[in-house]
């Protein structure tokens, strides 16, 4: 299986399939998709208009991972629902928390 997740330099790079407009926040693990590409599923009430959406997925990653909010930034796929989320920080700790998400 593939990663959801890219190491970097200076953090990680998240995949991520947002559905918005649902009735909670969520992150609720990751999923294959047909062509054997990973991400990670996440849903926001938030609706997809003028970046609330992506604003709310950011909020919920920094939730969820415990890291300042600032940290997170959609870098890819701003109007779609598979996006590239950029995550600042050490690597190494950066890893280890992707992969205690994807336990949940």
């Amino acid at each position: 299986m593939a990663s959801f997740f890219k190491e970097r330099d200076d953090g990680v790079e998240l995949y991520v399939r947002l559905t918005p407009r649902s009735s909670k926040d969520a992150v609720e693990g990751v999923e294959q998709a047909a062509d054997e590409r990973c991400h990670l599923a996440a849903r926001v009430r938030a609706v997809p208009e003028k970046g609330k959406a992506n604003a709310a997925l950011e909020k919920l990653l920094a939730a969820e991972l415990g890291i300042p909010r600032n940290s997170i930034k959609v870098v890819a796929g701003a109007t779609s629902r598979l996006k590239t989320i950029r995550v600042a920080g050490n690597t190494g700790e950066l890893a280890k928390l992707m992969m205690e998400l994807a336990r949940r």
